[in-house]
């Protein structure tokens, strides 16, 4: 019997042996790919200016010296002496924290309470629900550009899809899925629309129609895909990739609409005010921008002390609240570890100093091409430094001041760069693996990577297709 409990404890709570193996190695390739290309790709050096933007005619080209094998090696570990270290660090707080908080809430039965209220409110509208969610969740990524706070919902929203008789992959879907394509379907997105803007010199409203339209359609097919993924599961459970992991998190669950708790009015009171709270301090780190960039601590320091302060109020034993909470962290300990792997990528490649000159032959290349060829470009410029460059607002000011007098000397106007930009950085946030928030998700889903691009590789194919369309449409009307 002991063992059975631990079993199904694991289910919601760690990630599973086969996931944190199956990513880990996939990184370490790619570490070491990244190692060996400055085997064959030369050094070279921009010049740069206070604002980290690359000067004109500044490139100086060096010779191929390859880095030393200890530096690949030791990568992961030092990248919490880089520049990145600070994140790194935050990001690894904030997902401990989470996990922590959500086991306590699991133990004390809050997120049973929450899920049961939610269930009895719409079970006869689940798809209009679906549709909802979805919408708001890309309003919060399109407006504000909010998309790793968001994952702070990610448990309870995945556990509600799983009440409605749904799935895993439905939860990521509607809250991991939509925030990030939110994001990248901009319209007043500050890290990205924003900001580009600014650099460009024109209003943050300049051709924001077409952004409108783009929003829409990525929305219908969104709401397409993951309708269709519900109803195919419904019809037959199995033909899920989650079935067997979804099993054990409803028998931990163990949720039953019509079971009563005689604690349930103080639970969901405590629990609601809780979220309550967390929701206006959303809003807040949207609507103000001074805090905007600090969203990641505020949201872990506020769910440390009002997650431990709802375990306390609901729990008899205080002690229990905080072995839980130490308990639920200590099964995320493996994501930390993948994301020190994911970010000593950019580490490598920044000391390797190759990036500029891959920089060089995209900005060269790009002179002299036709508008349709040149925006295409742009669009893979962009998306091969995702890989490496997680930050919007790190892409836009390395790349946008030396590619937009190219762009005005071709005809292509500011709007249209600015929408390239928005489009190319952040769909493939759902691929890369290099990517810290899919590998929070995936972790706190207990998904693998494999199941994940099994599930999403036709989207993600169907989203490039659109958004190439949607690019060269944008260049031959003058957009």
């Amino acid at each position: 019997m002991e063992k059975d409990t631990n079993r199904k404890e694991k289910a919601l709570s760690a990630i599973s042996l086969k996931s944190f193996i199956l990513v880990s190695v996939m990184l370490l390739i790619i570490l070491a790919l990244s190692g060996a290309m400055s085997y064959f790709i030369p050094q070279g050096k921009f010049s740069y200016d206070e604002n980290g933007a690359i000067i004109p005619n500044t490139f100086v080209l060096g010779q191929v010296k390859g880095i030393e094998i200890w530096r690949v090696i030791t990568a992961p570990f030092r990248v919490f002496a880089g520049e990145d270290s600070l994140t790194i660090i935050m990001i690894s707080i904030f997902l401990l924290v989470m996990a922590g908080i959500f086991n306590v809430m699991e133990k004390t039965q809050g997120v049973h309470v929450l899920i049961k209220r939610c269930v009895t409110a719409f079970s006869h509208r689940k798809r209009l629900v679906l549709c909802i969610a979805i919408f708001v969740f890309m309003l919060f990524g399109s407006f504000f550009g909010m998309f790793e706070e968001l994952v702070t919902l990610l448990p309870i929203v995945m556990i509600f899809m799983l009440s409605l008789r749904y799935d895993t992959l439905t939860g990521l879907g509607v809250c991991m899925l939509s925030a990030c394509f939110g994001f990248s379907a901009a319209i007043t997105n500050p890290f990205s629309v924003g900001l580009a803007a600014e650099v460009a010199g024109v209003a943050v409203y300049e051709g924001v129609w077409l952004r409108l339209v783009f929003f829409a359609l990525i929305f219908a097919v969104l709401c397409a895909f993951i309708l269709l993924h519900t109803k195919k599961i419904t019809a037959n459970p199995q033909k899920s990739l989650t079935y067997d992991i979804d099993r054990e998190k409803l028998l931990t669950l163990n949720f039953n609409a019509s079971e009563q708790n005689p604690n349930e009015a103080k639970l969901f009171k405590t629990y609601a005010i809780f979220f309550g709270i967390e929701l206006i301090i959303l809003i807040l780190i949207a609507s103000i921008r001074a805090i905007s960039g600090y969203a990641i601590p505020i949201l872990a320091a506020t769910f440390l002390i009002g997650g431990i302060i709802s375990g306390l109020i609901v729990c008899e034993n205080k002690k229990q609240v905080f072995i839980w909470f130490g308990k639920g962290a200590l099964g995320m300990l493996p994501a930390v570890f993948m994301i020190m792997l994911a970010t000593s990528v950019k580490l490598v490649l920044d000391e390797s100093q190759i990036i500029d000159t891959i920089m060089n032959w995209a900005i060269t290349t790009l002179s002299g091409q036709n508008k349709f060829v040149c925006v295409l470009l742009i669009y893979l410029l962009i998306l091969f430094l995702q890989i490496f460059i997680g930050s919007a607002s790190a892409k836009i000011m390395l790349i946008m001041p030396i590619i937009m007098p190219i762009c005005t000397a071709l005809g292509i106007s500011p709007a249209t760069v600015i929408l390239t930009y928005c489009i190319a950085d952040g769909f493939t946030d759902m691929i890369l693996p290099t990517n810290p928030v899919l590998l929070i998700g995936l972790s706190m889903a207990n998904v693998s990577y494999g199941k994940w691009i099994k599930w999403t590789w036709l989207l993600q194919l169907i989203i490039l297709a659109l958004t190439v369309l949607i690019l060269l449409f944008a260049v031959a009307i003058n957009y």
